[in-house]
């Protein structure tokens, strides 16, 4: 009886792990079950999506079908849309869509009584292994699991709208949530092409929501009491700050009831504007009418001109302090705050890094006069903030805020950049913005100059430069930061794209996708460019009514024929890689399948090859290009017989008549 007992609570509790997930159940064929349903499947799994109404599950299929042609137009699926609908059934039968699932994902109206009847309903049908996983964004994760008898298999998948472009799922805890649970539900969020973030505890908000909350709610206290007005707000966020939408443009975006019904449901005092929005029925875009006027009007009509006095300090202090109360009490970790919020909300950067860079010390003084003024318990100083204040750890100039940084000589670590040193001397960089398609801002330019500049030189043979995420190379500069750019500052050649060129090793850019304004201006201070066929190119300066400032007029003219040169800049269009290697402006341009061979095959000649020579040939053949013949050939001359006295040379001489591969020492 003992052994049997034993063994039944040990399988009882034997979580699947994300190896063993094949089949997963989404309850709900709404926007966000029907996208989550269509991108387990696009990810392999068998997918059985349930809905209350035969009406709803059509619905859902249909649109699930309408988006998985609308991705092989774009070339974004690696099999046919009638592949993956294969693995995808329907059913109004909850039972029946539960019983042999792995995974079970609630995808519901966010009201607690129905998740309560659902989760009750699936513990008793689904197997015993399985993990059961809600979709909520505001509900507690706590409260769900305790309608089944396994909280320690429930936890929270909170998956971004809409599923299928949006890359950011929070894992949450519960509070019985176990380990092998959430790390099985992170597994599955990776296997799906997803960035998860882990949110250790139970709290409202989860993490997107709960930094994101001040962003729509201060600004809307302020114009409450007339201490701004809306497209002041907006303006400011957006055009000076770098936000993609204002906080009233966003409210109106997602609808001002939503906003209004979580606060109310949380006993958070709600700022009498969205009162009388929601009073009104004037939700935003989907009625018409919000903050700004749609039907019959201009909508988010704001500019860079409404930028006024708006104390956006005052905002971005009481974000950085809510992200510092998830630090102090173990919710998240700073990496995984700054993810959240540029994957889910599209911030510019992570809000623990900027408030490293506003200083610490900065933001609990603004939150301590606030407090004091008004009185207002938002305003209370997070415990850790205050802790890491009072500890003299006040940001990035000091060396420790909530990160800590590297103050050492030699490359570190960067936020928007990820680079590997491997054995053989390959710099491997990868510019990391995806959700920017890894455009250049002032954090990656410095990253760039920090890292080349930086690295031991004699341990490189040579460099890589791509993309993260399969959409981009580099789309361009973050056009966020235009607003704030003096004309004095940009009179010269950007650091970067010198620091690029100037970089004594053979460089090399792998482009897979949009290679665009400054992302085409960092490969072509590249030696060598190599692109997948589907990769675009071109400088859209010209539509906004500048021209390319990081030597793309240069490179180009020197690179290209005049006409060619000037048809890139002056038109602003797109050219595909075809174009491109025909033009001049590439190396090759090859098929994704065999993009990472190819390139395979240049760095090894690179790395492989003798490091003394290749800098002397690159230096001989950078500088000769400016000058005349007679000049370039001299320089050439001498660096040829410098050459001669080498031992790489030697090396060369002796493997070339013992007919063998030469080893090359650089010296």
């Amino acid at each position: 009886m003992f052994m049997f007992d034993y063994g039944w609570i040990a399988w009882r509790h034997m979580v699947v792990d994300s190896d063993s997930i094949d089949s997963v159940a989404v309850l709900g064929a709404g926007n966000m079950g029907h996208g989550i349903a269509e991108v387990a499947a696009i990810a392999g799994y068998d997918v059985v999506m349930r809905d209350v109404e035969t009406e709803i599950v059509e619905d859902g299929y249909e649109n699930v079908e309408w988006s998985l042609g609308k991705l092989a137009e774009k070339g974004r699926l690696d099999e046919s849309p009638e592949a993956v609908l294969d693995r995808l059934e329907t059913t109004t039968d909850l039972d029946a869509a539960v019983a042999d699932a792995d995974l079970v994902i609630e995808a519901a109206p966010e009201r607690l009584a129905l998740k309560h009847d659902i989760f009750g309903q699936v513990d008793d049908a689904a197997p015993d292994h399985a993990i059961l996983a809600s979709n909520t964004s505001s509900l507690s994760i706590t409260d769900i699991a305790e309608a089944t008898e396994r909280p320690d298999q429930v936890l929270g998948l909170h998956f971004f709208n809409p599923p299928v472009k949006m890359d950011l799922v929070e894992v949450i805890y519960g509070e019985e949530t176990s380990d092998p649970t959430a790390d099985a539900g992170y597994a599955f969020v990776e296997s799906l092409g997803k960035t998860p973030i882990r949110v250790r505890k139970d709290v409202h908000g989860f993490v997107v929501n709960s930094v994101l909350g001040p962003f729509t709610s201060e600004p809307a206290w302020m114009v409450s009491r007339e201490e701004a007005t809306i497209r002041e707000a907006d303006a400011t966020m957006v055009h000076e700050r770098g936000y993609p939408m204002g906080p009233f443009e966003l409210g109106d975006m997602n609808g001002i009831d939503v906003g209004y019904h979580v606060r109310s449901e949380a006993g958070i005092p709600i700022p009498p504007i969205m009162q009388e929005k929601v009073d009104a029925e004037k939700l935003g875009r989907k009625t018409g009418e919000g903050y700004y006027v749609y039907d019959d009007g201009p909508g988010a009509d704001y500019g860079p001109d409404d930028a006024g006095d708006f104390d956006w300090l005052r905002v971005e202090a009481l974000m950085v302090n809510e992200a510092a109360k998830l630090v102090g009490d173990d919710v998240a970790t700073p990496e995984a705050i700054d993810t959240g919020m540029r994957l889910g909300a599209g911030f510019p950067e992570g809000i623990c890094r900027r408030g490293d860079k506003l200083g610490l010390d900065r933001v609990l003084s603004t939150l301590r006069d606030l407090q004091e003024t008004d009185g207002d318990p938002r305003y209370e100083p997070a415990e850790h903030l205050v802790a890491l204040v009072e500890a003299g750890y006040t940001g990035e100039e000091a060396g420790q805020g909530l990160y800590e940084y590297d103050t050492g000589s030699g490359p570190g670590e960067y936020p928007t950049l990820s680079w590997q040193l491997d054995d053989e001397g390959l710099l491997a960089i990868e510019l990391d913005r995806p959700e920017r398609l890894n455009a250049l801002n002032e954090d990656m330019s410095e990253a760039i100059v920090d890292l080349l500049t930086s690295v031991e030189e004699d341990e490189v043979r040579a460099v890589t430069i791509e993309g993260a995420g399969d959409r981009a190379f580099c789309a361009g500069a973050d056009v966020s930061g235009f607003a704030s750019i003096e004309p004095a500052q940009e009179s010269e050649p950007s650091t970067v794209f010198r620091t690029v060129a100037e970089f004594p090793r053979p460089t090399l850019a792998k482009i897979d996708g949009y290679c665009l304004g400054g992302g085409l201006e960092i490969a072509l201070a590249c030696d060598l460019r190599i692109a997948t066929t589907g990769s675009e190119f071109g400088f859209p300066e010209i539509t906004l009514g500048l021209l390319p400032g990081g030597g793309g007029t240069q490179r180009t003219i020197r690179m290209l024929s005049d006409a060619r040169a000037k048809e890139l800049v002056f038109r602003g269009e797109h050219i595909s890689a075809e174009r491109a290697e025909d033009w001049g402006l590439i190396n090759r341009a090859v098929d994704e399948d065999a993009f990472e061979e190819t390139v395979g095959e240049f760095v090894e000649d690179l790395v492989g090859g003798p490091p003394i020579a290749l800098r002397h040939a690159k230096r001989v053949m950078n500088r000769g290009r400016d000058q005349d013949l007679d000049a370039g050939l001299d320089l050439e001359s001498q660096a040829f017989a410098l050459l001669l006295t080498t031992d790489d040379a030697t090396e060369g001489a002796a493997a070339f008549a013992e007919d063998r591969e030469p080893e090359f020492a650089g010296e």
